[in-house]
């Protein structure tokens, strides 16, 4: 068989599962625009480079604002299709099946190419001005401008929806986002976790060489450390809800170090203005002990899966969004978790059994938190235990991918 994956980052969430169609002795390429390096056996990369450019007004901006992501679908739905037609005709592969990201608007017009090949659609997320991300806590307004923007944004999932033969989305929480009459077929399969990397190790010591993003950092002797991974550090993972509660721990544990791992850098959401990324916002406004509270940027596997290993506690937060791929390994590698009490979270966390939750706005129950764990070994490692075990029953690895190939043989005429 003939498989096709689409994804402009490489290899994303169809890591494991491209890998393992390969394996199955299955033709398989994956167009994707940026490989960041990355290669993996038996899957053939196609690039892609985005046609086109945005429109433009008199003074040089976008045509009309709120139309600025539905024409980057678009931009990019065109470069697929053409991608396609050139994998066609030069290189000769024409798919069996089409299993792509929808959220950059690469399938938009993978049936203007190949009307009858299976098109699998994975779905990340849907806009809601109620209910989700935007305008999730009390006191935040969300104003008729937000609307609009948000369900114009929207116009090219409605498009992808319609467009695909089979969806799938990772989480019941993330399927929730979709309207009503699409959920009914939407399937909920997880990329899935490699829980043979992501596992516990007793003992591991966090010892860091120097890199570009970070100095050498050797906490071996440590006997607390807190740790706290997101892409960016920024409000939608709760980065400043952790820097204050982070102030407050080693304020109150002399002993404590606290390991951030993420860039300078927002990924979802605004910046707070005036030139500054949220980690410099919060530098202003929050005093904590620098010698004591790292930060360590973008790590590569081993480094990033070192800092869970040798972490006493655990901290993710998020705002009601999409779970992140963080949380998940940290408890497969049996952390002691503490996470806020959000919708995404509470699908997998529940608390006292694998995890504590926290209030996602208040710094002071978060640390207060993570010190009942610091304070109780036994329960600590009764937690990291029951994690470990809850990735192992629903998000392995091996578990998940072979209901994506099932989905796959499924959508085959």
């Amino acid at each position: 068989m003939k498989v096709l994956f689409i994804h402009p980052n490489f290899p994303a969430q169809f890591w494991h599962i491209s890998k393992a169609m390969a394996q199955m002795g299955n033709e398989v390429f994956y167009l994707t625009m940026a490989t960041n390096g990355n290669r993996l056996g038996g899957v053939n990369l196609a690039i892609y480079k985005r046609e086109g450019e945005m429109a433009k007004d008199g003074q040089g901006g976008a045509a009309q604002p709120y139309l600025k992501p539905v024409e980057e679908a678009v931009i990019d739905g065109v470069s697929v299709a053409h991608a396609l037609v050139k994998l066609r005709d030069e290189h000769h592969f024409a798919p069996d099946v089409i299993v792509a990201h929808t959220g950059w608007g690469s399938t938009m017009y993978c049936k203007d190419v190949y009307p009858d090949v299976p098109l699998i659609g994975y779905f990340e997320w849907y806009y809601n001005a109620v209910g989700a991300d935007v305008g999730s806590f009390p006191g935040e307004k969300v104003s008729l401008e937000d609307k609009i923007r948000l369900r114009t944004r929207d116009a090219f999932h409605l498009v992808n929806l319609e467009a695909c033969d089979v969806r799938f989305t990772p989480t019941m929480w993330q399927r929730s986002q979709f309207p009503a009459h699409w959920q009914e077929g939407m399937q909920v399969i997880h990329e899935g976790i490699d829980t043979e990397f992501c596992r516990p190790q007793a003992g591991r010591k966090l010892v860091l060489k120097k890199a570009e993003q970070h100095e050498a950092l050797d906490l071996s002797k440590a006997k607390e450390i807190v740790t706290y991974v997101s892409r960016g550090l920024e409000p939608y993972r709760g980065y400043p809800q952790m820097i204050s509660a982070a102030a407050i721990l080693t304020q109150q544990r002399p002993g404590l170090h606290v390991v951030i791992v993420g860039m300078d850098q927002t990924c979802y959401g605004t910046e707070p203005g005036n030139g500054q990324t949220w980690k410099q916002y919060m530098d202003d406004r929050v005093k904590y002990d620098k010698k004591r509270v790292h930060f360590v940027g973008h790590l590569d596997r081993e480094a990033y899966r070192m800092v869970l290993q040798a972490s006493t506690v655990h901290v993710y937060y998020t705002r009601p969004f999409i779970l992140s791929w963080s949380m998940l390994e940290a408890m497969s590698c049996g952390c002691a978790l503490v996470a806020s009490r959000t919708q995404p979270v509470e699908e997998v966390v529940r608390d006292g059994e694998n995890g504590l939750l926290a209030n996602f706005r208040s710094p002071e129950h978060l640390a207060m938190r993570v010190a009942e764990l610091l304070d109780d070994p036994e329960r600590r490692q009764r937690l990291g235990k029951a994690a470990r075990q809850t990735i192992l029953d629903r998000y392995d690895m091996h578990d998940c991918v072979k209901k994506q190939i099932n989905m796959i043989y499924g959508a085959m005429k």
